[in-house]
């Protein structure tokens, strides 16, 4: 019998279970079962492939005598206890690098939207009014832009930054000496003083939980744009709210959030979260940054070439 892989995505590219197969692997195909379904079933397969929404952990890890990889389909790995699993000998792959691009540019047309205040003019419009002078917008160039976290994401939104006239100001402490001839490497404390726009592009971490909150936000030196594509609980909704209406923020351009849909509000109260939402400088997205028809097979073709060299 061949060995098998669990597929629990919800959707994958039909590459992944045709490359699979032809590799001798059995595949099956278990959308988003819950921790009991997968600990029911775990010890039958040497490769799990997973995306957002299945928690692979200890208890998980512990059943799965025969399993050889997790792999990813995407970037955050938050929900995989890595550690542990390696301590398995089980490797965890992921496929940061299928999807960068099309954050980089979703991160961008998020941050021209509300400068331009696109979906508030376009609200209007479409209800009869028209307002000029309410809707006059900013222009990009000449503006300080930082960006915290300079991996794929962060570098793929720096490289569409590239057609404006703009200083970009980055810091990843896991990364040193990477300045370019347009990226000058800086501090936290740099990019709130100087940012005119902030986005942020880093992985969950307990030490990262609610980074940007109000200690950081009380710190700001502008009232800058606020760009949030990474990991949903690395913003304190509440502290955000509380930013927007004290006009330490301009705007708010988010396409992830501490409750994935908000409408569970298990984490944040809905009404926070409605709050948020109702406020005319907030452009909002459902996780959907990531989400192109290219990235859909380049997140395939990336983990797939992982796989094939274990």
């Amino acid at each position: 019998m061949s060995a098998q892989i669990l597929i629990t995505a919800k959707e994958v590219h039909e590459l992944i279970p045709l490359e699979l197969t032809s590799m001798g692997y059995t595949v099956h195909h278990l959308p988003e079962p819950s921790e009991s379904e997968l600990i029911d079933i775990i010890s039958a397969y040497e490769g799990l492939i997973i995306t957002t929404y299945t928690q692979v952990n200890k208890n998980i890890i512990d059943k799965a005598s025969q399993l050889k990889f997790i792999g990813r389909v995407g970037s955050g790995l938050e929900n995989v206890d890595i550690e542990y699993a390696e301590s398995k000998r089980i490797k965890v792959l992921s496929s940061p690098e299928g999807n960068c691009n099309a954050v980089g540019e979703h991160t961008l047309g998020l941050l021209l939207n509300l400068m331009n205040k696109i979906s508030k003019a376009h609200h209007e419009v479409t209800q009869g009014i028209w307002k000029r002078e309410e809707n006059r917008g900013e222009e990009l160039d000449n503006k300080t832009v930082g960006i915290i976290g300079l991996g794929h994401t962060g570098s793929a939104f720096a490289k569409k930054l590239r057609g404006f006239d703009v200083k970009i100001l980055a810091y990843d402490k896991f990364r040193t000496n990477y300045g370019t001839d347009f990226i000058q490497e800086s501090s936290m404390e740099e990019i709130a003083e100087q940012a005119d726009v902030i986005s942020f592009h880093i992985p969950y971490s307990k030490e990262n939980f609610h980074i940007i909150n109000t200690v950081f936000l009380s710190s700001l030196k502008k009232i800058p744009y606020l760009i949030h594509t990474c990991r949903g609980e690395v913003m304190d909704t509440q502290a955000v709210v509380e930013a927007l209406e004290s006009n330490k923020i301009k705007g708010l351009g988010i396409d992830v959030y501490e409750d994935e849909p908000w409408t569970k509000g298990q984490k944040v109260s809905t009404d926070i979260y409605k709050q948020l939402l109702s406020k005319e400088n907030v452009v909002a997205t459902p996780h959907i940054a990531g989400w192109t028809v290219e990235s859909k097979i380049k997140l395939a073709t990336v983990l797939l070439d992982k796989i094939k060299m274990l």
